[in-house]
């Protein structure tokens, strides 16, 4: 097997066990095993780290059923070979050449004394970031819930964050009511800020964060690659935000809010579409702008940095077509950015991932549309909105996803599949090997573009 399909079965695996899991019956709350489909959905949902949910899961799955939730959230999110690197160090065994070659290529690196360092760093780190946020947001849970409860639930809720997720537990809580997500603490600095940041340091990318230790933050020393990542980041916070405070001024869920309320839920809102999945708006049809919704399939679709919890095409992916659309207007064969030029390569792997995604959503768009004709609830707005969000693992939803039938669930669980996995891993994974020709064809320029 190849480094790619076994990176491609490996969350496979996940996937089937944590559906096996979910199906016992002491798995639900009722008592009663839960179908297959939704099992199954579930189980992806959370190994994917995405969100979207058939039920509302304080109110449906048992503690057990949400502790195996919780394990594939964090298996899913720290990735497959991390996971089993972990392992083989728990029992004391070493890893294999092909072994450390698989795991170099999930983490991006392409030397196994940097491979070593990062899993170190991803480890230590996740801890660390998961564990500071558990004891934050334990301060408001358990002043809310009691000592025991709080714990549990700030812990469940910083892993989720964390790993860019967006499942919660805040159903039922609150008058009873399913699906809420975080919209009870649209206000609350604490746990807000806390979420967020989760999610931003979740979705920078673990090379990023060796990049920066490496260098000790040192701006002028981080590698191309850090300095998108960083810049990008900043931009989609900063911009997103105020947009959001520009199109949602006349929102009744605004207008309630002082200046300062205002500028936490626009923050969040920009930060959260970028594959986290919570909410602390409603996403209702008729209440969410038509401009914030664009914006936020746009958020949605871009996501978070490489070798991340993240999904979506990634930051430097659409950085880099947009600095290839630069270049062509300015009259240049090559993409420069300061004194370092990108290869071409790298931009037409972007546009291959960018175009890719942008297809393959479309399509399941498409067929969405067909499936669910019959559902009043499935409107092309709706089911556009759960099509990107399961693309770009994030788990946001406008209500959609509990009212499906059985192949319109399957045809979300692929998505979310591909955009956990990765277009290029997936394509990877069925090419044919062939050997690069030796000779070269001769160029046609006869292709008008434009």
């Amino acid at each position: 097997m190849t480094t790619w399909q076994v990176l491609s079965l490996g969350y496979l695996i996940v996937i089937i066990t944590g559906t096996l899991l979910l199906l016992l019956p002491f798995a639900s709350k009722s008592g009663e095993s839960t179908s297959f489909i939704n099992s199954a959905f579930t189980a992806t949902s959370a190994t994917c780290v995405t969100g979207l949910i058939p039920y509302d899961t304080n109110t449906h799955w048992s503690l057990f059923g949400q502790i195996v939730i919780l394990s594939m959230i964090q298996l899913g999110g720290l990735g497959f070979m991390t996971v089993v690197t972990l392992l083989f160090r728990l029992v004391g065994k070493r890893m294999s050449l092909g072994q450390q070659k698989i795991l170099m290529a999930s983490t991006g690196k392409d030397r196994r004394a940097e491979m070593r360092r990062l899993f170190k760093r991803i480890l230590w780190g996740t801890l660390l970031f998961e564990g500071v946020g558990a004891l934050l947001l334990s301060i408001r849970f358990c002043d809310q819930f009691g000592a025991g409860k709080g714990i549990y639930y700030a812990i469940f809720h910083s892993i989720s964050a964390f790993c860019n997720a967006g499942f919660d537990l805040m159903g039922g809580v609150f008058g009873g009511e399913k699906f809420v997500s975080l919209t009870p603490y649209a206000t609350d600095p604490l746990v807000c800020l806390t979420i967020a940041f989760l999610i931003l340091i979740g979705g920078l990318g673990f090379c990023v964060w060796d990049d920066l230790l490496e260098n000790k933050f040192r701006y002028k020393k981080l590698l191309l690659h850090t300095k998108i990542v960083l810049f990008s980041t900043l931009f989609l916070l900063v911009v997103p935000t105020a947009l959001f405070l520009l199109f949602e001024r006349a929102n009744p869920d605004y207008t309630q809010y002082n200046f300062w309320e205002r500028v936490l839920v626009a923050f969040f809102s920009a930060v959260t579409p970028r594959t986290a999945g919570f909410s602390t708006v409603d996403l209702s049809v008729g209440v969410f702008s038509d401009s914030s919704y664009l914006l936020t399939l746009i958020l949605m679709f871009i996501g978070g940095g490489s070798a991340s919890t993240a999904g979506g095409v990634k930051i430097t992916t659409a950085f880099v077509i947009l600095a290839g659309i630069v270049s062509v207007f300015r009259g240049k064969r090559d993409i420069e950015l300061g004194k370092r030029r990108i290869h071409n390569s790298v931009m037409r792997q972007a546009l291959a991932v960018f175009v890719s995604c942008l297809i393959i959503v479309l399509t399941a768009t498409l067929f969405l549309c067909t499936l669910e004709r019959d559902n009043s609830a499935a409107t092309l707005q709706a089911v556009l909105f759960e099509s990107f969000s399961a693309m770009g693992t994030v788990g946001l939803s406008m209500g959609l996803t509990p009212t499906l039938c059985t192949v319109s669930k399957i045809v979300l669980i692929l998505l979310m599949y591909i955009g956990r996995v990765g277009i290029v891993t997936l394509g990877l994974t069925f090419a044919e090997r062939k050997d690069t020709a030796k000779l070269k064809k001769p160029v046609d320029d006869s292709v008008l573009i434009g």
